[in-house]
């Protein structure tokens, strides 16, 4: 349906990779439904336009600059400028219903049947699960509904210093009014949730629609060598799901670097596809293994070796040992 779509936001070039990625997993996954990306004023030019073969539309958004009611709210609370700029989805009011996708979410399925959902639609977090995560929402956009989240982020700010706090304060009736607007997990699943209740993921994360990439380390942390299929960069900070995060950067390299290449033309930029070469002469030697002392430190650091001893195909094996 032409007044139906589905909104992200980019307010930096990283992000606008993310937004990329996004976009094409939703075509990929044959969606019927348009496709919008709200921009800040630092996502580049070559970016800018990638973005514009991507989606149906591309609107710049910087509340810092705008003399709208967004300007003056921004007034009275500064500290919670990338949360206005998220609100700015309830502008789009030539839809009628939209649904909202971080940037670090990736699509495994089509999720059109979420335009059967009513505002506010969302799944729980996991970290509290009577409050929903903001990663992905059903929404219907309305100045009126806009004016008052402003409005709101104004008189009572956000209790987590961002936009899922504000949200859950403005829609705080989510978690007992209407069993209805809860999605179900797999329409955002928290890469983090999986190792935190393995034996879930084992039963349903088979069913999963939706991968939202929490937490600092992004997909686009990493380089990736497409040739090998291999992930490289700081996993003792990750917690995705390999699997999944493989899915993202094969995406990426395989639709949306070409076009990378071609806007930036002359211009350097690191893509992070990065084919890489191995020389004998050169490789460090393994470092030694851990003890099982050692590891279950680094598991309480939160510091597990996800791509390698810890991965999740490894602590499966360990879990069907004691499950069959």
């Amino acid at each position: 349906m032409t007044d139906q779509a589905f909104v992200t936001l980019a307010t930096n070039d990283n992000y606008a990779r993310g937004a990329m990625v996004l976009g094409q997993s939703l075509r990929a996954h044959s969606t019927s439904k348009k496709l919008v990306a709200l921009i800040g004023p630092h996502v580049s030019d070559p970016c800018q336009l990638v973005l514009k073969k991507i989606y149906d539309e591309v609107r710049l958004v910087d509340v810092l600059d705008s003399g709208d009611t967004a300007h003056l709210a921004m007034m009275k609370r500064p500290d919670l400028g990338v949360t206005f700029t998220k609100l700015h989805c309830w502008t789009l009011t030539h839809y009628s219903k939209c649904v909202f996708m971080d940037a670090d979410t990736l699509v495994v399925s089509n999720i059109d049947e979420l335009f059967d959902k009513e505002e506010l639609s969302a799944a729980p977090d996991p970290g509290w699960p009577d409050c929903f995560n903001s990663g992905v929402f059903v929404f219907r956009p309305s100045l009126e509904t806009y004016g008052k989240l402003l409005q709101h982020c104004t008189e009572h700010g956000s209790f987590d210093g961002g936009d899922q706090g504000v949200l859950n304060g403005f829609f705080s009736d989510w978690a007992t009014a209407d069993i209805s607007k809860h999605l179900p997990f797999i329409y955002n699943l928290s890469s983090i949730a999986i190792y935190t209740y393995l034996p879930a993921f084992k039963q349903y994360g088979s069913n999963a629609k939706v991968v939202h990439f929490l937490g600092k380390t992004k997909p686009w942390s990493y380089t990736f060598d497409p040739k090998a299929k291999r992930i490289r960069g700081d996993v003792q900070e990750a917690a995705t799901h390999p699997p999944f995060l493989l899915e993202w950067w094969t995406l990426y390299c395989s639709t949306v670097v070409p076009m990378l290449h071609e806007h930036y033309g002359d211009q350097p930029f690191h893509s992070g596809c990065v084919e890489e070469e191995i020389h004998s002469s050169h490789a460090q030697a393994a470092p030694p293994p851990l003890t099982s002392e050692e590891r279950k430190q680094k598991w309480e650091q939160g510091q597990a070796d996800y791509m390698g001893m810890d991965s999740f195909e490894n602590i499966q094996k360990k879990l069907d040992s004691f499950l069959v």
